[in-house]
């Protein structure tokens, strides 16, 4: 189904695992990409290559957005409208994990969570919304948050806090910018299997751990997520807005999992 035909959507961490397989949807489903990376490095051009395969106009932007978010905005937006104009979706995936235990945690671990995971999306989606704004464009933005924003895990404080603090953004975009016609709301993944996940899940004994927590006992790869994202931004989620849906096989919901039969 080609449900967004006519649509120029950015995408930053859209080089690999859950980006990648969103620009991939999005590219199959009619929309030109443009994808935001660190680097131009084998994935980044693979994913890129993939795109244009689907016959749409495929761009590839690299910018490193751990930075401040004042040393990279303004140039980032404009990059990316000469590369790609007339942009309508923008999909805030960009994210990192770098914890280390609370009590070796260190300020630059958590400044670096911080701004890749909740700044970048914020100041980013604020500078898009000032432009369609001034254009009259109806725009639609979806943000990756996590189970993590509801769930904690052990040695993952910044990370946890970085996606709580993604679901309270998106409730609060969502007010600010419903009003001119902009829709924001999240996908939120479980457990999925990513290049940066997957060194974890291969394990036997980490793989069951996993399916025995999750009610339909999968640990899928990352186009799991790619489906819900599209739905979020296309016409058929017009009157969706705020709202962070879980894409997690029950796991949130679950308040303890049988134990396993011996």
């Amino acid at each position: 189904m080609k449900q967004l035909d006519g649509r120029k959507a950015m995408i930053t961490g859209g080089t690999q695992g859950i980006g990648a397989e969103i620009a991939v949807a999005a590219a199959k489903a009619g929309a030109d990409v443009l994808i935001v990376g660190l680097r131009r490095d084998p994935p980044a051009l693979q994913t890129l290559e993939t795109c244009r395969v689907q016959g749409v106009q495929a761009e590839l932007l690299a910018s490193d957005l751990s930075r401040p978010p004042e040393d990279y905005v303004d140039d980032l937006l404009n990059q990316a409208f000469t590369q790609l104009p007339g942009i309508d979706l923008l999909v805030n995936n960009a994210g990192t994990f770098c914890d280390v235990p609370y009590l070796e945690m260190d300020f630059q671990r958590y400044q670096r969570t911080m701004n890749l995971n909740v700044a970048a999306g914020y100041f980013i989606t604020q500078a898009m919304a000032r432009r369609w704004i001034r254009d009259n464009t109806r725009g639609r933005v979806v943000f990756t948050g996590s189970i993590n924003g509801l769930l904690a895990e052990p040695n993952h404080t910044a990370y946890d806090t970085s996606k709580g603090a993604v679901a309270a953004m998106v409730r609060s975009l969502c007010v600010s910018l419903a009003p001119h016609q902009i829709r924001v709301n999240s996908m939120a993944p479980g457990l999925v299997r990513t290049p940066l996940t997957a060194s974890g899940i291969d394990q036997p004994k980490v793989r069951q751990w996993m399916e025995m927590h999750t009610p339909n006992g999968q640990v899928p790869d990352a186009n799991a997520c790619a489906g819900t994202t599209l739905f979020l931004l296309s016409d058929a989620a017009e009157h969706v807005h705020g709202q962070t849906i879980y894409v997690d096989g029950g796991m949130s919901i679950w308040q303890q999992p049988d134990p396993p039969n011996h």
